[in-house]
C-alpha cells in the first residue's frame, strides 16, 4: 500500500531525481572530454565462433550514460527539461575547454624532473582534449538534439506506447551522428587516433566509425531492460501516469 504524500514530497523527489539524473550527465559528459582518444581499449568479442573486432577509445564507455539520462528525463520530465539539459552540457564543454586552455596558458613551474614530466603529460592531455572537446560539442549538440527530437517524435507516433521503440531509435539515429562526428573531427583536429594498419585513410576512419557504433548499439540494447524498469519505477515513486508500455 503506497503512503499518501503530499503535493511537496513529490515535488521533492521529483526535484531529487532530476539532480540525480543530471549529475550522472554532467559528470560522464566530463569524463569522456578528460579520457578522449587518450587511450584505446580491444573490446573484440567472439560470437558463435565468429570473431567480432571492436576498438574503441576509452572516452567512449562513459558516453552512453548521457543518452540513457536525456531518455529518462525526456520520459520524465518532457521535451523542453531534456533539451535545457542539452544545453546545460554544451556549457560545461566551453567551461571544461577554457579551463584546460588557461591552465596551459600560464606560466608553469617546473623543479625537478617529477614536475617536469607532470608538465609534459598536462600539455599532452590538454592538447588532445581540447580537440576532443571540439569534435565532442559538435558531435554532443547534433546527436543529443537528435536524440530528443526522435524520442518525442517516436513517442507522438507510437502513442505513448512502445517504450523501448523510442529508446532504441532514437539511440541508433543518434549514436551514428555521434560516432561520425567525434571520430573524423578528432582525428583531423589532434591526429590522435591510431588508424588500423594497411588501411587507407578514408577506410581505417569507416573502421573506427564502425567500431563505434557497434560499441553504442550493443550497450543501447543491453541499457533497454534498465531503462524500461527505470520508468516504470520511478513512475510509481513520482506518482506519474503510467501510459507508456
Amino acid at each position: 500500500m503506497q503512503r499518501h504524500l503530499t503535493e511537496k514530497d513529490i515535488e521533492r523527489r521529483s526535484r531529487i531525481v532530476l539532480l540525480v539524473l543530471v549529475a550522472i550527465f554532467i559528470s560522464s559528459m566530463t569524463m569522456l572530454n578528460l579520457l578522449g582518444t587518450s587511450r584505446f581499449l580491444d573490446l573484440s568479442f567472439n560470437l558463435f565462433g565468429l570473431e567480432i573486432p571492436m576498438i574503441v577509445a576509452v572516452g567512449v564507455l562513459p558516453y552512453p550514460i548521457t543518452f540513457l539520462c536525456t531518455d529518462f528525463i525526456s520520459e520524465l520530465y518532457g521535451k523542453e527539461k531534456a533539451s535545457e539539459i542539452v544545453w546545460v552540457g554544451l556549457v560545461v564543454n566551453i567551461w571544461l575547454a577554457l579551463i584546460l586552455w588557461i591552465g596551459g596558458a600560464l606560466p608553469g613551474f617546473t623543479a625537478g624532473e617529477l614536475s617536469e614530466n607532470s608538465n609534459n603529460a598536462f600539455m599532452t592531455i590538454r592538447k588532445i582534449s581540447l580537440g576532443t572537446i571540439a569534435a565532442s560539442m559538435i558531435a554532443y549538440f547534433a546527436a543529443q538534439t537528435t536524440d530528443v527530437q526522435v524520442f518525442h517524435f517516436l513517442k507522438k507516433k507510437t502513442k505513448g506506447r512502445g517504450l523501448w521503440i523510442r529508446n532504441n531509435g532514437s539511440t541508433m539515429v543518434s549514436q551514428l551522428i555521434d560516432s561520425v562526428c567525434v571520430i573524423s573531427i578528432t582525428y583531423f583536429l589532434t591526429h590522435s587516433i591510431p588508424l588500423p594498419e594497411g588501411k587507407s585513410e578514408l577506410e581505417g576512419l569507416i573502421i573506427l566509425i564502425g567500431y563505434s557504433y557497434i560499441f553504442k548499439l550493443v550497450f543501447a540494447a543491453l541499457d533497454t531492460p534498465i531503462f524500461y524498469f527505470g520508468v516504470k519505477y520511478l513512475r510509481v515513486y513520482l506518482r506519474r501516469k503510467d501510459d507508456s508500455f
